[in-house]
């Protein structure tokens, strides 16, 4: 098996996870950086990395680094990604990927100039739950796929400030929430949606705060997600077909799902993974892309994703700062 040589942008709560789950699996931290350079060099200690850098960019050209991770707030991931990129290096990046189709497209297209792997840290891509739901649907037992419904919301205080409802960080549900829910519907539809409706609350900020969204394919499958930053849901996930109909509960990291067969009414439980390994499945199919082997990691999806996410923004009249 091939050893990477990965770093590590950016020294929040999801870096710390991430990097936990690196060592568990005895996975290489070559370096790691940060804005700020005391916060690199205390995360360096904390986890055994041998190389801090000065600056994000001094990481980003270092030559002897493979992949990097980039976890810094959202809004800033594109010049990251472009700089990267540019030197050659495999990413995976933290969602949203970036910030709205134009970005994204941008890094596709340097990513494929330089013949390497782009790609959005998206859980429920890489949970065996998702990949065994994925098997049990294709054998037509449940029939065809009808509507998939959606729930997430978190209670975070009203504070304008902070990353969640601060246009300046790129706050709102849609891209810290919402790419959630609209990972998990697209997991599951059989094509892209091409009719989306939706309603919209703003914060005080004037970012997103609470939205419900409306989508339909070309072949006719539906779904709705409903969204909230300041009002507690169950991450909740349904997925119905002709035949029975699927229930997620804690659907981001989920390694339990109900089939409710509506014909008699019985019902199967299928666990499969584990929660606590979420970040470790997420890298191994990292690995295994950038080895040439099969790759897992569905960049076709989070392009579908963020383009609905684009779409709605723009209906929305939400635009960030420094949106290109």
């Amino acid at each position: 098996m091939n050893t990477y040589r990965w770093a590590i942008l950016g020294c929040g709560s999801i870096a710390n996870e991430f990097a936990q789950a690196m060592n568990r699996m005895g996975v290489q931290i070559f370096g790691v950086a940060n804005r700020t350079y005391q916060n690199a060099a205390a995360f360096a200690e904390k986890y055994g990395i041998n190389r801090v850098y000065q600056s994000p960019r001094e990481l980003l050209e270092d030559e002897n680094i493979d992949i990097v991770y980039i976890a810094t707030p959202h809004n800033k991931h594109i010049p990251y990604l472009r700089e990267a990129l540019q030197h050659g290096k495999h990413v995976l990046c933290e969602k949203s990927v970036t910030l709205n189709s134009s970005e994204l497209a941008q890094a596709k297209q340097l990513a494929e100039e330089h013949h390497v792997v782009l790609a959005e840290a998206m859980t429920i891509y890489h949970m065996p739950l998702y990949k065994k739901l994925h098997a049990i649907t294709a054998e037509g037992k449940l029939g065809a796929l009808k509507m998939v419904q959606m729930n997430f919301g978190s209670y975070k205080k009203y504070d304008m400030a902070n990353r969640f409802f601060n246009p300046d960080l790129a706050g709102g549900a849609l891209l810290d929430i919402g790419v959630y829910a609209l990972s998990f519907i697209r997991w599951f539809l059989s094509e892209a949606p091409d009719q989306i409706t939706s309603q919209v609350k703003l914060a005080p900020s004037g970012v997103d705060e609470q939205a419900s969204i409306l989508l339909m394919n070309p072949a006719g499958e539906m779904a709705s997600a409903l969204l909230s930053l300041h009002a507690k849901q169950p991450k909740r996930g349904t997925v119905v077909f002709e035949k029975g109909y699927v229930e997620i509960y804690d659907y981001p990291r989920a390694e339990c799902a109900v089939i409710t067969y509506t014909a008699d009414g019985t019902k199967e439980t299928i666990s499969c993974g584990s929660t606590a390994e979420a970040l470790c499945y997420e890298i191994r199919d990292m690995e295994q892309a950038v080895s040439g082997g099969e790759n897992e990691m569905h960049l076709d999806y989070t392009s579908d994703v963020m383009r609905i996410m684009t779409e709605l923004r723009n209906s929305w009249g939400i635009k960030y700062p420094e949106e290109i």
